[in-house]
């Protein structure tokens, strides 16, 4: 069940980006029929998604991974390396949870990455999820992702001079968020309100200078903050 919408809130605006149109379709009358959310435009590629992303400022897209001409990875850097597009979050969605493209959509920015089969419920409720600034990954997803990290060499050089200005307690919120804990999963751990550790990962996020919590599990794995030892908290 996904949440109840705040019908005095804007509604969150969604672009839908893949290649197949009955697909598209499908998801626009999902999305339209979710009180709270309008899709506002679709694109059939990449190239069309960059476009739209410009020209109607969605609050999400929902991008494809395959698609001809430019696929939904570089689409997905280029709306979230632009300064005009860099309030735009990108939720990916693919048949396929293979790593290279966990990873790879991760270091373009987007903020969730869900397999096709994802129930319409669970769709929606991560859509409102991704558009709130929050990662969002399938489980299978994260635990490929994590296995990733694993099977690389793990840095014998001191944490990067990045982490240089986070204190103690922002390095454990780190290492909690990268664990896949949510705030009030880290609250209850810390022992912290939520509204602590709100202001934490927002801090967070401007030292590291990350978009959203799916950069900082990333930040948090390259430097060697958090190893691939334990598997991550959570399904």
């Amino acid at each position: 069940m996904t949440r109840p919408a705040d019908v005095s809130a804007a509604p969150i605006r969604v672009l839908i980006a893949d290649d197949q149109a009955l697909l598209r379709g499908s998801l626009r009358v999902l999305v339209d029929a979710e009180p709270g959310l309008v899709a506002t435009s679709e694109a059939a590629n990449g190239a069309e998604a960059v476009r739209s992303a410009r020209q109607d400022l969605p609050d999400v897209v929902l991008m494809d991974v395959r698609m001809p001409g430019l696929d939904g990875i570089e689409a997905t850097r280029q709306i979230c390396g632009s300064p005009d597009t860099a309030n735009v979050k990108v939720l990916m969605l693919t048949m396929f949870d293979l790593d290279e493209y966990v990873y790879a959509a991760l270091r373009a920015g987007a903020g969730g990455f869900l397999l096709k089969d994802t129930p319409p419920a669970e769709l929606i409720a991560a859509i409102r999820v991704v558009a709130a600034g929050d990662a969002l990954l399938a489980p299978t997803v994260t635990r490929r992702l994590i296995a990733e990290f694993a099977r690389r060499p793990q840095p014998s050089q001191p944490l990067p001079r990045a982490l240089d200005g986070v204190t103690g307690r922002e390095r454990e919120v780190l290492t909690l968020v990268a664990r896949g804990l949510s705030n009030t999963e880290i609250a209850e751990r810390l022992y912290l309100g939520i509204a602590t550790v709100k202001t934490h990962v927002g801090h967070l996020l401007t030292k590291l200078d990350c978009r959203d919590r799916a950069q900082l599990v990333i930040v948090a794995y390259e430097s060697g903050l958090v190893t691939a030892a334990r598997p991550p908290i959570g399904p």
